[in-house]
């Protein structure tokens, strides 16, 4: 069964939350596992699931259990993880360069979060066990580079970088929102779809008849990655008006 591993461990860190009244959490989780967890999670009573990667739209995220007492708002991220900058000279170092220079150091993958770059300067999240280390980087590929560690709130909110498509739907399904979003012709998504090119939250869908909600992100090979933003009203012929962004 796949990620039989990590909801055994998320089962065993919900349990400890609800039992001890304390956050527990997990590693870095790529997309794909954090859909899993989300979908172990629905069924939980006592803690709830929270999942933060440092910053908004960080795509590799922790999953906290929080219990009954804490809120979300008033969860602090940075008491959990961390950041490091990191200044290149002479040179801009891709994100592979990067990662390959932070697991040189001995580092496991899931001890480090996303890598965002910005000219000349990498920010980095990772848990704080790591922090230190990660900022004894030198060299990133041929680039030598100077990294220190810094609290969260030094690191600049992203630029989304999406573009809003709107478009009307017979019904919330997975292949119609699919067609629609990336302007494809329904019998090319349900082909898509049927090929195991689609995903639904980062896990692939083979159902063209899949409900999909607000907030749930899609994703097809060769053409990007979606967020749906928006259902509701409906338009003169009885069709849910939708507004998706397209990850550009």
């Amino acid at each position: 069964m796949e990620h039989e591993a990590l909801i055994k461990r998320i089962d065993d860190l919900s349990r400890q939350c609800d039992r001890a009244g304390i956050v527990t959490h997990t590693a870095f989780l790529t997309p794909a596992e954090q859909a899993a967890a989300a979908q172990y999670a629905k069924g939980l009573r006592g803690c709830r699931l929270l999942l933060h990667g440092g910053k908004a739209d960080c795509e590799r995220r922790v999953a906290f259990f929080l219990p009954d007492w804490l809120e979300e708002a008033d969860f602090e991220p940075a008491d959990y993880l961390s950041a490091v900058r990191i200044d290149a000279y002479f040179g801009t170092p891709g994100h592979r360069d990067y990662l390959g220079a932070l697991l040189g150091l001995g580092v496991r993958r899931e001890w480090v979060g996303d890598i965002r770059i910005e000219g000349q300067t990498a920010w980095v999240f990772c848990l704080p066990s790591v922090a230190e280390q990660l900022a004894g980087l030198e060299q990133a590929g041929r680039v030598s580079v100077k990294a220190a560690v810094v609290s969260l709130s030094d690191v600049p909110e992203p630029e989304r970088k999406r573009k809003a498509v709107h478009f009307t739907v017979q019904s919330p399904r997975f292949d119609a929102i699919l067609g629609e979003s990336f302007r494809l012709s329904r019998t090319q998504a349900v082909k898509l779809i049927a090929a195991g090119a689609a995903c639904l939250n980062y896990l692939p869908c083979l159902k063209n008849d899949a409900p999909v909600q607000e907030g749930d992100v899609i994703s097809l090979k060769g053409h990007g990655k979606a967020t749906v933003a928006e259902i509701g009203g409906r338009s003169r012929k009885d069709r849910l008006f939708v507004t998706a962004e397209i990850w550009e």
